[in-house]
C-alpha cells in the first residue's frame, strides 16, 4: 500500500509540471507594439527613435535609411505537445526616414500579417553524371599535369 502511495505521488508531481510560471524567451524589443506609438510621421527624426525603441536589429541592405525592430516571444508548450515552443509574439517594426532623417513611412507587422508559404514537393532529377571521389581525384590531376606541360 505504501509502494503504491509513493508510486501515485512521484507520478503526479511528474504529471502536473512543478513549475508555477510560464517559461518565455524573448528576443528583440520588449513591448514593441506600444512603443511604436511613440514615433511619428513627419515628425520623429533618427535621434527621437534611438531614444524611444534604440538601435535598429537591422537596416536596409541597400538603404542605410530603413530600420528594422524585432520582437519575438515563444513560450513553452503544454504537456500533451511535448513541450514544442509555441510562438506568441511575432512583431516587426519597419521604419523608412528621408535624406535628412525625418521619419516617412511606419509599417507595423504582428503574427496575423505572417504567410504561409507553400513549397512544391516535386523532386528535381539531377541530368549530370555523378561520378565517385576517386575518379574526379584523378581527372583533377591530369588536367593539373596537362596544364604544367604547356
Amino acid at each position: 500500500m505504501k509502494k503504491y502511495f509513493i508510486y501515485f505521488f512521484l507520478l503526479l508531481i511528474i504529471l502536473t509540471s512543478c513549475q508555477r510560471k510560464e517559461i518565455t524567451k524573448t528576443h528583440g524589443i520588449s513591448y514593441l507594439e506600444k512603443r511604436e506609438k511613440l514615433v511619428f510621421i513627419n515628425k520623429s527624426n533618427k535621434n527621437d527613435v534611438v531614444k524611444f525603441l534604440g538601435q535598429p536589429a537591422t537596416k536596409g541592405m541597400n538603404n542605410d535609411n530603413i530600420w528594422i525592430y524585432i520582437e519575438r516571444t515563444q513560450k513553452k508548450g503544454k504537456m500533451l505537445k511535448l513541450g514544442k515552443n509555441q510562438l506568441t509574439k511575432n512583431n516587426t517594426l519597419v521604419l523608412e526616414f528621408n535624406e535628412y532623417g525625418i521619419l516617412n513611412n511606419k509599417d507595423f507587422y504582428n503574427i496575423n500579417d505572417m504567410k504561409k508559404i507553400e513549397f512544391a514537393e516535386d523532386i528535381t532529377i539531377n541530368e549530370i553524371k555523378k561520378q565517385n571521389f576517386i575518379y574526379s581525384f584523378l581527372t583533377s590531376v591530369r588536367q593539373k599535369m596537362s596544364n604544367n606541360r604547356k
